[in-house]
């Protein structure tokens, strides 16, 4: 398999805190692949540096060959780059509808006067955008309430959601921040389902995660993070046997 996202020596600052420090890592193409750590491992700043929510302080970022290091998070996005957050980040006055027909809007090609005085071209287009946001919900198991309102359903479904907003861009690559956060042990159990689907779809990812069962179920490498340095990488097995990596999570006296 294709390197689809390479890190080289990467590395962001802030004033006199190094919150992430020179790690190397490779998203093989088709691979689920798990970033784990400590609180503070440094896990969601190295996720907004590969989204270009933030710049780079050293390093590159290759994405397909393509340079990151410059680009905007809409930019990124454009090349096949989406995310979701640990806080769910759906609109509560929007339908559950509406909230995965956002992103498929940022694949449409009218303009918006042409959207706003509805042309034919535009409502053909919108009827698509539909179409394809209903889809991506029936895929993540959401059958039913499409005209509800986020807050009058479960958590489970606002994680849903959120992530059929990210497929909905059509992504080459999904970045799902602690999707089991806040979930039980059935959901997340159905969560794990849905992001093996995912990846059958052709879809790479890159998961951060606190529930070790799931990375250890799911992930094809591990990726270890302490005080943002990469301590370890490897398969689930050998990353859980690692001393290193245990004396991060449990302490020296372990």
């Amino acid at each position: 398999m294709n390197d689809l996202l390479e890190l080289t020596k990467v590395t962001r600052r802030f004033g006199g805190l190094t919150a992430v420090q020179s790690v190397d890592l490779r998203v093989r193409q088709g691979q689920i692949k798990a970033v784990i750590g400590p609180n503070g491992a440094g896990k969601t700043t190295l996720f907004n540096l590969i989204s270009c929510v933030l710049p780079v302080s050293a390093g590159l970022i290759q994405f397909q060959g393509n340079a990151l290091n410059r680009l905007k998070a809409y930019a990124a996005a454009a090349l096949g780059i989406s995310r979701t957050f640990q806080t769910a980040a759906i609109f509560h006055n929007m339908s559950i509808l509406e909230n995965v027909m956002l992103g498929r809007h940022m694949r449409s090609r009218r303009g918006l006067f042409r959207v706003a005085i509805k042309t034919p071209g535009a409502r053909r287009e919108e009827k698509a955008i539909r179409e394809d946001a209903l889809q991506w919900l029936h895929f993540m198991g959401v059958n039913d309430r499409f005209d509800s309102l986020p807050g009058e359903l479960p958590f489970v479904i606002h994680r849903k959601i959120e992530i059929a907003r990210a497929l909905a861009t059509e992504p080459k690559l999904l970045l799902l921040d602690e999707p089991a956060a806040g979930l039980d042990i059935r959901e997340t159990e159905e969560l794990a389902a849905c992001i093996q689907k995912i990846r059958d779809q052709g879809i790479t990812i890159l998961i951060i995660e606190h529930d070790m069962s799931l990375v250890m179920d799911i992930s094809d490498e591990v990726c270890v993070l302490n005080y943002g340095a990469k301590i370890a990488e490897g398969a689930p097995r050998d990353v859980q046997r690692n001393e290193e990596v245990i004396e991060a999570y449990l302490g020296k006296e372990h």
